[in-house]
């Protein structure tokens, strides 16, 4: 009889219930014909590091943050990536076999391969970005926007105090535009980055006049509920390149899963069907 342990991951957040990654790592698993699971886990901010330090001895290999844990996980890793390190939060925890907590930050990576993807002519470099909105998830992608040597980022946010503060950390090439004058930014960039929550089933509507948009522009929205947002609507409709915010959710778990569980996944339609269907 085999005494081998079964591998655990999962995803830590408060709410939790509403997550996708459970059945697209279950279907991963599945079609790998690995014998682990992946699962939800309701945890509040008091409690966050005492299940992190507790996960190891109950057969955990790693797992996700998400909200609101990204920030805090970083603190309780022993190993940042270089890459959480610049973002400041960390959304893959990979607890090492002789202890010790390493951190990493998959979102920008996702972000970029899912543009890839989708839009395998895409030229970052050729042209500016505009960025609408300055939370977590927005610096995932300024991160990964300055590595693929964008020009020059626009950047808003309906505080603008949260703008400043990225410019300040990533550097000169990030240029803040007042909320009220958002869509000016959109005139000549050539990708428009939704960071927002704007557009997302049960929120407000993201805003902004399209009118300065190039029909050249990629534009993409992190929401994928909707999957055509609004905003990607009104995109395609002026003849742009949209990508759907789905592909990121599942490129950025491809780095945890082949870590924790030793196969690298492969991304498909049928993973983003199992998702949709989730």
């Amino acid at each position: 009889m085999s005494h081998e342990k079964i591998p655990l991951a999962g995803v830590l957040g408060s709410p939790i219930s509403h997550s996708r990654s459970p059945a697209l790592h279950g279907h991963w698993l599945r079609s790998l014909g690995i014998r682990g699971f992946y699962v939800p886990m309701d945890v509040t901010p008091g409690d966050l590091s005492q299940v992190v330090a507790t996960m190891p001895r109950m057969g955990f290999v790693g797992c996700n943050v998400t909200i609101p844990h990204k920030e805090a996980a970083l603190a309780l890793a022993d190993q940042v990536s270089d890459r959480a390190a610049l973002i400041g939060a960390a959304n893959t925890l990979i607890f090492r076999p002789g202890g010790g907590v390493h951190a990493d930050n998959t979102d920008g990576y996702g972000f970029m391969a899912n543009l890839r993807a989708n839009a395998p002519d895409w030229q970052p470099s050729a042209a500016p970005a505009a960025v609408i909105g300055a939370g977590g998830a927005s610096r995932a992608v300024i991160s990964a926007l300055i590595e693929a040597k964008v020009p020059e980022i626009r950047l808003t946010n309906r505080t603008k105090v949260r703008s400043e503060v990225l410019r300040r950390e990533f550097g000169a090439r990030i240029v803040i535009y007042d909320w009220v004058d958002a869509g000016r930014m959109l005139s000549g960039a050539g990708t428009v980055v939704n960071a927002t929550s704007l557009g997302m089933t049960g929120k407000p509507e993201l805003k902004i006049p399209l009118d300065a948009l190039s029909s050249d522009a990629l534009v993409t929205d992190l929401v994928y509920t909707p999957l055509e947002t609004p905003l990607l609507a009104a995109a395609r409709a002026r003849g742009c390149r949209v990508v759907d915010g789905l592909g990121m959710l599942i490129h950025q778990a491809v780095p945890g899963f082949e870590r924790w569980f030793g196969m690298r996944p492969v991304v498909d339609d049928t993973v983003r069907d199992v998702i949709l269907k989730a």
